[in-house]
């Protein structure tokens, strides 16, 4: 059965709830866009079912579309949704039309209890500048994606909650 995860930005105008199949805070982005929307060390995002998202707040949230490519002949804008508080600038989770059935959480806007993983997986450190430094303990790491969705991962490790 899946979990109820409840969330919030930093200033408390945007509170949120969730169902999550998915909630095991294990996969670290190193991309350039979830260093720069999510900070230094970059982001971890959950999976939850859209169909079960609650907010209390809706007036305080903005929507920004990430630039691929920036400065390439290959720009593009990403049809993925970053949905922040625009008050205090708290990323609060990512929906993509293409897969309407999913939103992704930050892990960093979740007030509910996380699960620790035993091992963290790190991805696009072909993205990483060398100033950001990889999380101490055991991990594993991959130059761009690593081989298992969040589905797979949990279910892989039996954290999926049906």
């Amino acid at each position: 059965m899946p979990v109820e995860l409840k969330g919030s930005c930093h200033c408390g105008a945007v509170r949120f709830s969730l169902q999550s199949s998915t909630p095991v805070p294990y996969q670290l982005c190193l991309c350039s866009i979830c260093r720069k929307v999510g900070g230094v060390g970059g982001s971890i995002n959950l999976g939850g079912h859209s169909d079960t998202l609650k907010v209390e707040g809706k007036e305080n949230i903005s929507v920004y579309n990430a630039v691929l490519n920036r400065d390439t002949p290959q720009q593009e804008v990403a049809s993925s949704e970053r949905n922040f508080c625009n008050k205090c600038g708290t990323m609060l989770w990512l929906y993509d039309a293409s897969w309407p059935e999913l939103i992704h959480p930050f892990a960093s806007a979740i007030d509910s209890e996380l699960e620790v993983p035993d091992e963290l997986t790190c991805i696009k450190l072909n993205s990483k500048p060398d100033y950001v430094r990889l999380p101490e303990g055991k991990k594993k790491v991959y130059e761009d994606y690593g081989p298992d969705s969040l589905e797979g991962w949990h279910k892989k490790h039996k954290l999926y909650k049906d």
